[in-house]
């Protein structure tokens, strides 16, 4: 079993940056892989971003350039800057692992375990 604790969300301006943490235990951390959801009201869980163990990133092509996702392994934390926030970007963010190989990590499906979430508000 893998705990994910996220923290760093909250109001903020449109411009505005966060940086998201994803706080995990449980496993080896360096052997997982990790993602970025997010879930705004009345929409769809979509992939935001990934990093694989051997520090492989993937993002979501809406990010352009705005996100960074990152991973302290002795920290054991994975991390998603958040710069130029819009008002879209508004969501409930979660973080997500799995210790799978060989997986796409863009889809829900590909991840084993998952935070809570974080709730990101972003006002024009």
């Amino acid at each position: 079993q893998v705990q994910l604790v996220e923290s760093g969300g909250g109001l903020v301006q449109a411009g505005d940056s966060l940086r998201l943490s994803c706080a995990a235990s449980g496993r080896t951390f360096s052997s997982l892989s990790l993602g970025w959801f997010r879930q705004a009201p009345g929409k769809e869980r979509e992939f935001v971003a990934a990093i694989r163990w051997n520090g492989i990133r993937y993002y979501a092509e809406f990010v352009t350039g705005r996100f960074t996702i990152s991973r302290d392994n002795a920290k054991n934390t994975v991390y998603l800057q958040v710069n130029s926030l819009k008002p879209e970007d508004t969501a409930v963010y979660y973080c997500a692992a799995t210790d799978r190989g060989g997986i796409y990590l863009r889809g829900p499906n590909d991840y084993d375990y998952w935070g809570q979430g974080t709730q990101v508000i972003v006002s024009s």
